[in-house]
């Protein structure tokens, strides 16, 4: 079953399968959000948005309609 980034809680890692590149910053896919590559979700800003990832070892912070374009498979 493929979920999205902006699905994941805290502390829960997953694979990226598929990104949208019409909606994906280039910035993002430089930093490792690719597919095949693991994403973890470490922290969630008070507000909700943005949220911060560890991406191929790299800490970012997606916002959360950016994080809606990444699609992922939850791991077990």
């Amino acid at each position: 079953m493929d979920f999205f980034a902006s699905s994941l809680k805290i502390g829960e890692e997953a694979t990226i399968i598929d990104v949208n590149l019409d909606e994906i910053p280039l910035k993002l896919l430089e930093m490792g959000c690719l597919p095949g590559n693991k994403i973890t979700l470490l922290q969630i800003a008070p507000f909700g948005d943005p949220l911060y990832f560890n991406v191929n070892d790299s800490h970012v912070a997606i916002r959360l309609e950016t994080a809606r374009e990444i699609s992922i498979t939850k791991d077990i």
